[in-house]
C-alpha cells in the first residue's frame, strides 16, 4: 500500500507543477483522480513491462516519467489523441462523433501514416501471442511502439490543419483507431485511459 501511496503522491506533486506552469485551472477532483490513475497505472505497467525472466529494476522516477516505456507515456499519447479530437469537434466543419471515422476511406500517402496503419494491423497478432506465451511485456512493448509511432505521425502529418477536409477526416480516423487500440491495450493491462492529463 505504501508503494502505491508514494506513486500517487509523486504523481500528484508533478501534476500540480505542470498545471501551474501551464496556467490551467483544474478541480481538486480532477487532480486526485488523475494522480491516482497515473500513479497506480505506472506501478502496474512497470511490473508488467518487465520480462518475468529478467532482473527487476525499481525506480519511481523511471516509472512515473512521461517519456520512455512507461504507463504515463502511453496515457499521455491517448490523452493527446482525445485532445486532437476535441479540437476537431469544436470546429464547425467536423462532427463531434468519431465512432464512424474508423470506417472512413483512409488516405495513406505519407510514410508516417503508412507506418501507423501497419503498426495498428499488428494488434490482433500481438494479443494472440500474449495469450499463448502469457508474457504481458509483449503487449507493453507493442503499446509503447504504437505510442511512439503515433507521435511520429502527429509530428509529420498535421491533423486539424490538413490540406483538405478528406485528408483531415482520414487522419482523424487514424487517430480514432490508435486511441481505440491504446485503450484496449491499456485495459488488458488493467490500466485506465484518461481523456485529459
Amino acid at each position: 500500500m505504501s508503494l502505491l501511496d508514494e506513486a500517487i503522491s509523486r504523481t500528484e506533486a508533478d501534476l500540480r507543477k505542470r498545471i501551474e506552469s501551464e496556467g490551467r485551472d483544474e478541480s481538486e477532483e480532477f487532480v486526485t483522480s488523475v494522480a491516482r490513475a497515473v500513479g497506480i497505472g505506472a506501478v502496474k505497467y512497470a511490473d508488467l513491462a518487465m520480462n518475468r525472466q529478467s532482473n527487476y529494476r525499481f525506480s519511481f522516477d523511471k516509472m512515473l516519467s512521461l517519456q520512455g516505456n512507461t504507463a504515463p507515456y502511453m496515457m499521455y499519447a491517448y490523452a493527446r489523441i482525445r485532445g486532437i479530437q476535441r479540437k476537431a469537434a469544436s470546429s464547425s466543419e467536423t462532427s463531434a462523433d468519431f465512432s464512424g471515422l474508423a470506417a472512413a476511406d483512409l488516405q495513406l500517402s505519407e510514410e508516417a501514416e503508412l507506418n501507423l496503419a501497419r503498426h495498428l494491423l499488428k494488434f490482433s497478432d500481438v494479443v494472440r501471442s500474449v495469450e499463448k506465451s502469457l508474457l504481458p511485456n509483449v503487449l507493453c512493448d507493442y503499446a509503447y511502439e504504437l505510442s511512439g509511432t503515433f507521435n511520429q505521425f502527429y509530428d509529420k502529418c498535421p491533423v486539424n490543419r490538413a490540406e483538405t477536409e478528406e485528408l483531415k477526416t482520414s487522419r482523424l480516423a487514424l487517430c480514432e483507431l490508435t486511441a481505440s487500440v491504446l485503450k484496449v491495450s491499456l485495459g488488458l493491462l488493467g490500466i485506465d485511459s484518461l481523456e485529459r492529463l
